[in-house]
């Protein structure tokens, strides 16, 4: 029988804001908030330990946290920063063991069954990588403990963000008297509308749904969801009871299955049909990029949208098939314009997606008798390393200039916030 792993959930506290605060040692002892400070109207991102004991909450409105905490620093996002520490921290991490697996950018697992021989504990090991990862990027990580990849979450969520040293074991030897007792709401993926469900089958803590029977506890959950829902059933149980067989994956990329991009929109904005066609020019633009450094062509292109006008409301996504596999902008743009012309209803536009399937390699080209394919590939080729290496905005097309463009406010963004 194997030995019982030892799994790390490391979580680093308030990760823009510590990064933000890291930067700025002037703000050490200050409130601090990343958002937009030039929109009042914006959220909060996330919020350092001093702004959250004086009422600041993640996604709250900038004027609302003004209003708790007057001496609030607020400070723009930085992603490419927060992208480069968070990988620096990997960095740290893979020193310690190869068994490591980005949950989100602030969040890893890391699989340290086989580094525990030169420590004396996993507490002490917790430890050390702390004081790495904080003296090397100023953030303050927690750390939780367990044999599995859920309790070593629930660990660090329920345990180890509330404790002084940041680190906590949780294991089959105190589940009962840690875990158990908490109510239904703080199980891992357990939501409001979920917890609510649970209260009225009687279930109101953790503990409860351990203790049940499993049988009983599908019984339960069919009377109240459903016939379909015994996988659910299982996976709730599991979950409560710490039982997670999945291994830490130091790759967690599966294969590549489509390219795709997408643009939410101010409706009252983009209600003309030219201004609509742009954006889907700047989103094809993107996606035959992104497929070309990846080095990948699709044979189908897909176009979804979500349309309003206040009242109405409609959605459509569709798809087409191409005579070849392309990452070539003229190519995608047309079957795209053909697929948005047919489907859009004409109210204003909330939300517009693109994406590229069915791919293949791109070392194959296929070559028609009225297009010089092979040459537009080199020209696309070659305005995609000016921008690798100047930035997005270094070459762009005239359209783009125009009011309704979005590219060049994209170009200085990294998942719709600035770099």
């Amino acid at each position: 029988m194997p030995p019982e792993r030892t799994i790390f959930l490391i979580d680093g506290q308030s990760f823009y804001a510590s990064c933000e605060k890291a930067a700025h040692p002037e703000y050490r002892n200050r409130p601090v908030a990343v958002g937009d400070p030039s929109r009042p109207s914006g959220i909060v991102l996330a919020a350092c330990p001093i702004a959250k004991a004086r009422g600041v909450t993640t996604a709250e409105r900038n004027f609302t946290a003004l209003a708790k905490c007057p001496e609030l620093v607020i400070i723009r996002p930085r992603m490419q920063r927060y992208i480069e520490i968070s990988l620096m921290i990997t960095k740290i991490f893979e020193s310690y063991t190869e068994l490591v697996e980005p949950f989100s950018i602030d969040e890893q697992f890391l699989d340290v069954t086989g580094s525990l021989g030169r420590y004396k504990s996993a507490e002490e090991l917790a430890k050390q990588i702390q004081e790495e990862v904080l003296l090397s990027t100023g953030v303050w990580s927690r750390v939780g403990i367990g044999p599995s990849k859920i309790m070593a979450k629930t660990a660090t969520d329920n345990f180890a963000k509330k404790n002084d040293t940041g680190v906590f074991r949780l294991d089959y030897n105190n589940i009962e008297e840690t875990l158990w007792p908490l109510p239904v709401h703080q199980m891992f993926m357990v939501a409001s509308k979920m917890a609510t469900h649970f209260a009225i089958m009687g279930l109101p803590t953790i503990g409860d749904i351990a203790r049940t029977p499993l049988p009983e506890f599908k019984r339960r959950m069919r009377l109240r969801m459903g016939k379909q829902s015994d996988i659910q059933a299982e996976y709730y149980w599991q979950t409560a009871r710490g039982i997670d067989p999945s291994p830490v994956t130091p790759s967690i990329r599966n294969e590549l299955k489509s390219v795709s991009h997408g643009k939410t929109l101010r409706a009252s904005l983009y209600f003309r049909r030219p201004d609509i066609e742009l954006v889907l020019q700047e989103l094809v633009i993107e996606v035959c990029r992104r497929a070309r450094r990846l080095g990948k062509q699709g044979r189908v292109v897909s176009v979804g949208a979500g349309e309003t006008d206040g009242e109405r409301a409609y959605r459509f996504g569709r798809q087409m098939t191409l005579p070849h596999a392309t990452n070539l902008t003229h190519e995608v743009f047309a079957s795209s314009l053909r697929l948005f012309r047919e489907y859009w209803h004409g109210l204003p536009v909330a939300y517009l997606h693109l994406s590229l399937t069915q791919l293949s390699d791109d070392n194959v080209t296929q070559l028609t008798l009225f297009d010089d394919r092979a040459r537009i590939h080199d020209l696309e080729a070659a305005t995609d390393m000016i921008k690798e290496r100047y930035g997005s905005a270094a070459i762009m097309r005239a359209s783009s200039l125009q009011e309704a463009g979005v590219a060049r406010e994209r170009a200085g963004q990294i998942g719709g916030h600035y770099k």
